[in-house]
């Protein structure tokens, strides 16, 4: 083993996975950073913990060639931060806060934050009860996202959850001309295709010019892949609450984030929780999911949508368990719908927005929203319905009400979920709504006041 220097090197006891264990470093604390110099190479990493002479460091490269008495660890007496200021404006950054867009370092910087950020205190939170449009209608009508809120979105393998990832980063807005509006994305453990199409999608639409992202590809450290999200929050943070800007970060995937905490738990040899995943995994993602919200007296709002695959399309897997435990609501991409070729092919049926109720209704989105998306899951509820039935009965076993549902079902994902690729804002989903309500007879309306019914419904059956 080698000299323990005043300086802060030591000895490396031993290698697992992107983890250094090293012996008696004083004055270590954690989550300071270090450097490393092994075999003439230099990485770095960062203190994970601190227990009885043993110091655990995460490297945030590759830790081949490491090993004992060929290593030397410095400390930096320093904590993981990232530089923030208005030049964090369409950059595309990797998971360390690095530039990677070939545009040379960040500009002038106003301030360097701690990456771990600080925690929300529940007394000062407060509510804008606004409306953010995300130009889908099935989400913006009927699981409407409200500014501050964290609604996620529950995908299985296959699905377009890119896409409509892309898709919601390039239309996403709040209808309001007070508001100052941008996006932070932060992608993690995605393959260099899915890169290649993420920086294409938001390149081409012009999005890139009003946001910040941040990119760790599948190829890059499980440590950086857990430090991504908390550089974007950080940096939504800042932009928020020292700005003013009403921010929505969008996170994709937070299964191979949670997947990165089993492989570093694994590499520390603790004792798993379910399916292998560390036992302290509700409160890991609560750290990050917390960090959504509007604080009293201070401007702007940070709003979250994070993407988490489902494998096997199981909604009881522990990291969606567990973020739907946390975030408030859901979004269920639904597979039957996806190969009946609805884009997006959201179910609106299980998803759910908790917060709705106070970003819609009279000067916010329309006086009859809450009644009109009603309306529509009691219909297509139904329609699903006497879809199972006719299955057993057969059509001519059907009452005509119930051949009017299986219409208005038809013309609902036809019209109103179906929307491809492009944006609809708030007019357009209510337009579609009413339209797909045509199709019932009023006395199937029950939900819509007869005085809605005359002026909208039959309104836009006109159009």
């Amino acid at each position: 083993m080698t000299t323990l220097y005043r300086e802060g090197s030591r000895a490396v006891r031993g290698v697992s996975g992107p983890l250094i264990f090293v012996e008696n470093v004083p004055g270590a604390g954690f989550g300071e950073l270090v450097s490393i110099e092994a075999d003439g190479h230099r990485l770095s990493g960062q203190i994970l913990d601190v227990e009885e002479g043993l110091c655990i460091i995460q490297v945030f490269e590759d830790t081949i060639g490491v090993r004992s008495g060929k290593t030397t660890v410095w400390l930096e007496k320093d904590i993981a931060k990232i530089p923030v200021g208005r030049s964090l404006l369409g950059r595309i950054l990797n998971g360390r806060g690095k530039p990677i867009d070939g545009l040379g370092e960040i500009g002038y910087v106003e301030d360097e934050l701690p990456v771990h950020g600080l925690p929300l205190n529940p007394v000062k939170r407060s509510s804008r009860n606004a409306f953010v449009q995300t130009g889908i209608s099935s989400i913006d009508i009927m699981n409407t996202l409200v500014r501050g809120q964290k609604l996620p979105i529950f995908s299985g393998s296959g699905l377009p959850a890119g896409q409509i990832t892309a898709q919601i980063v390039n239309n996403a807005t709040v209808p309001s001309a007070a508001s100052k509006f941008l996006v932070v994305f932060a992608a993690m453990g995605i393959t260099s295709r899915e890169a290649d199409f993420f920086v294409d999608a938001f390149s081409s639409s012009g999005a890139v010019d009003h946001g910040v992202f941040f990119i760790n590809t599948a190829g890059e450290s499980a440590v950086e892949r857990i430090l991504t999200p908390r550089l974007a929050l950080t940096a939504a943070e800042y932009f928020a609450y020292n700005l003013g800007y009403d921010v929505l970060v969008v996170m994709t995937d937070m299964l191979y984030y949670c997947e990165s905490l089993r492989e570093i738990g694994a590499a520390r040899e603790e004792v798993p929780g379910r399916r292998g995943f560390p036992g302290y995994m509700y409160s890991d993602l609560a750290s990050i999911y917390e960090r959504a919200g509007c604080v009293s007296g201070r401007p702007g709002s940070i709003t979250q949508i994070p993407i988490i695959t489902m494998p096997d399309d199981d909604m009881t897997h522990p990291v969606v368990d567990l973020s739907g435990y946390i975030t408030e609501g859901q979004i269920v991409l639904d597979r039957s719908l996806a190969d009946r070729g609805v884009y997006p092919p959201i179910n609106v049926l299980p998803s759910l927005s908790r917060l709705m109720n106070k970003g819609i209704g009279k000067n916010k989105t329309t006086e009859e929203h809450r009644a009109l998306a009603d309306q529509l899951y009691a219909s297509y509820a139904r329609a699903k319905e006497v879809e199972r039935l006719r299955l057993i009965v057969g059509d001519d076993g059907l009452t005509n009400d119930e051949r009017q549902f299986l219409k208005f079902g038809a013309v609902f994902e036809k019209n109103f979920l179906h929307q491809g690729e492009g944006s609809r804002n708030l007019e357009e989903s209510l337009q579609a709504s009413w339209q797909c309500l045509f199709t019932l007879p009023d006395e199937l309306l029950f939900k819509l006041p007869p005085s809605v019914i005359r002026q909208k419904i039959r309104k836009a059956a006109s159009q």
